[in-house]
């Protein structure tokens, strides 16, 4: 019987990817976890707005949250407008905080956010990857290896 095929988010809406991310980190594994969010930064992720450029996540006790995110604030919000670059609590299971807090911690890896995006439900979720950094050198390789497989995939495409 064939291996089962590891599970992908089904992405509906994309709001925010952080494509740096995949360069910058050799990423291990994705997890999904939901965001908890208050009403006007759901509105101003519809309309598409938000970066996750620079931002992280970090476990602290049994949770995790979302440091430096940016969601800015709704043009037709009022006094009960949100903070734009507020920590935002991310929900996952207990079992996937103790796994994500144990590699964190001893194998001294990074807790990177890849996208901000609405599922089938019209939930909001971040794509969380446990990473780690690459030196420069690692970057160079990277960079050699994705030429390298273009370059073979065009010839193969032109030669058939």
């Amino acid at each position: 019987m064939p291996r089962p095929k590891p599970a992908t988010f089904d992405k509906k809406k994309v709001v925010a990817e952080n494509r740096r991310a995949r360069f910058d980190y050799a990423i291990d594994t994705t997890y999904e976890a939901g965001i908890v969010l208050t009403g006007t930064e759901v509105k101003s992720l519809r309309f598409g707005e938000g970066s996750i450029a620079e931002s992280y996540a970090e476990v602290s006790g049994d949770e995790v949250w979302l440091v430096n995110s940016n969601i800015p604030e709704f043009s037709h919000g009022n006094r009960f407008n949100h903070e734009p670059k507020r920590p935002r609590k991310l929900l996952l299971h207990e079992r996937e905080i103790n796994k994500l807090h144990g590699a964190v911690a001893r194998e001294g890896m990074t807790l990177v956010p890849l996208t901000v995006y609405f599922n089938g439900q019209g939930r909001a979720k971040v794509e969380l990857a446990l990473a780690k950094g690459r030196k420069a050198h690692d970057k160079r390789e990277h960079i050699k290896e994705r030429d390298w497989k273009r370059e073979a995939g065009r010839v193969l495409r032109d030669h058939g």
